[in-house]
């Protein structure tokens, strides 16, 4: 039998051959040929510059663009809007609760101001000498802090705020709330914030520019419409615009609107640059009033909040709303 060819001895692994990379093929930076001009300068620099010149114009660039971001920001933070408080006074004998002065809004008002996303504070009474908690706040702080002021219904105006005096008890007013509240508008005006004022409200911005008032409609108006009911809000009356009126324009085309009426006390003589917006029908009440030296300071007679935005019975007030706080945008520092 033939013996196997002999096999040659396998071949042992030497060491790994060490690869060199490759160099790298140099690409030309197109930044540096495209962004240089004839004469060796970057396209972002001029002639004759200097490194003062290009270190002021990108701080001013920089500068530019911090101030439209913070204007952007700053117009678009939420509105804040101070209501008026009403003011509760115990009365004699009184226990608990009720024998404490109380500061209070009506749940409609602020929910109607809410309504356009906007937040709503209630501005209480300040007593910078108070015995047991003095304070420097003033209202005048308000004033800066807020956007614009709501001033909201409620008691009747005190005669005297008006140099008057009552011709019945019961008409005598809330004079400590008529102080409050002056005070709390004139420092809004003269900060040229927006104003609004509701039923009472509107009554106390005549008052505040030297007008007067009914102190009771059927008393000094007899051919008057009754313009208060045991109904509350549910009464109701007619109110027209008179040409030119502010009011007027907002509601073009709006036929015989209908507003409520839940008022006693009526504006009488206007005020020193007060302008009429509206009046009753057929008995020719104000019922709406507008301050002319004032970007917005308006009275509504009737009560916005009890209408509801989209009907079609009482008039749709959200246009005064939103013409109200887009003054409070507009003036805000």
């Amino acid at each position: 039998m033939a013996q196997d060819e002999p096999q040659p001895p396998p071949e042992v692994p030497g060491p790994p051959i060490e690869k060199r990379p490759e160099a790298p093929v140099r690409v030309p930076d197109r930044r540096a040929t495209q962004g240089q001009t004839m004469r060796g300068h970057a396209k972002y620099q001029r002639d004759g510059d200097t490194p003062l010149a290009l270190a002021g114009r990108v701080i001013g660039s920089r500068w530019r663009a911090l101030r439209e971001r913070f204007n952007r920001d700053f117009m678009n933070r939420t509105l804040h809007i101070g209501v008026s408080a009403r003011i509760f006074h115990p009365e004699p004998g009184a226990r608990g609760l009720l024998s404490k002065n109380l500061q209070y809004l009506e749940e409609s008002i602020a929910q109607w101001v809410m309504s356009r996303d906007v937040l709503v504070f209630m501005i209480p009474t300040v007593n910078t000498n108070g015995l047991l908690h003095p304070s420097n706040i003033t209202l005048r702080h308000y004033a800066r802090h807020l956007d614009g002021l709501v001033l909201q219904g409620g008691a009747d105006v005190a005669p005297q705020t008006y140099s008057e005096v009552p011709t019945r008890p019961e008409w005598s007013g809330d004079r400590a709330r008529d102080v409050y509240e002056l005070e709390l508008l004139h420092e809004f005006v003269d900060a040229g914030k927006p104003v609004l004022g509701v039923c009472r409200g509107c009554q106390l911005i005549n008052v505040a520019f030297g007008g007067t008032l009914y102190q009771d409609v059927v008393t000094n108006v007899p051919e008057a419409l009754a313009h208060v009911q045991d109904i509350y809000d549910a009464h109701r009356h007619a109110i027209r615009f008179p040409a030119g009126s502010s009011l007027g324009k907002m509601f073009h085309g709006v036929e015989r609107p209908i507003v409520n009426s839940i008022h006693h006390q009526a504006v009488k003589e206007l005020g020193r640059d007060i302008r009429v917006e509206a009046y009753s029908e057929p008995d020719g009440i104000v019922e709406a009033i507008r301050y002319e030296r004032a970007d917005f300071v308006m009275g509504l007679q009737w009560h916005p909040e009890f209408h509801r935005a989209g009907g079609v019975e009482l008039l749709d007030c959200t246009p005064v709303l939103d013409e109200f706080l887009r003054a409070a945008r507009e003036t805000r520092l």
